[in-house]
């Protein structure tokens, strides 16, 4: 539970940065290795870690660079519906992310387990 806590506050210091940050489409580059930390990382739960963790940076980003005369409060569904955008790509990277640690893991532990050379003597 603490990793989705986590995954969504870590999205959101992200959102917030790159709203006060904005390098283009070079602010996409750590949001999308934030998913992939955040997959890799989360061991129980990856796919809601990263949907979280997608749907708050997407929705922060969009509250810090609004800059329009309606009322912020008038736009909240629009950017939740972004939000939600933004919770596909961050279940998709996290997964992916996931996908890493399970390949890597298995070779860790295989070579952790085998003796080497002078232990066979």
């Amino acid at each position: 539970m603490l990793i989705i806590v986590i995954a969504a506050g870590f999205g959101a210091l992200l959102g917030w940065l790159g709203a006060h940050a904005t390098l283009g489409w070079f602010t996409l580059l750590p949001w999308a290795f934030g998913g992939l930390v955040v997959g890799y990382t989360a061991r129980a739960r990856p796919a809601l870690a990263g949907a979280l963790y997608g749907f708050a940076l997407s929705f922060v980003f969009m509250l810090g660079v609004y800059t329009g005369k309606a009322s912020v409060l008038s736009r909240l569904p629009f950017f939740a519906a972004l939000g939600a955008v933004g919770a596909v790509c961050g279940l998709s990277l996290s997964l992916m992310g996931r996908w890493v640690a399970n390949r890597i893991a298995p070779r860790q532990r295989s070579t952790a387990s085998q003796p080497n050379e002078t232990q066979k003597r």
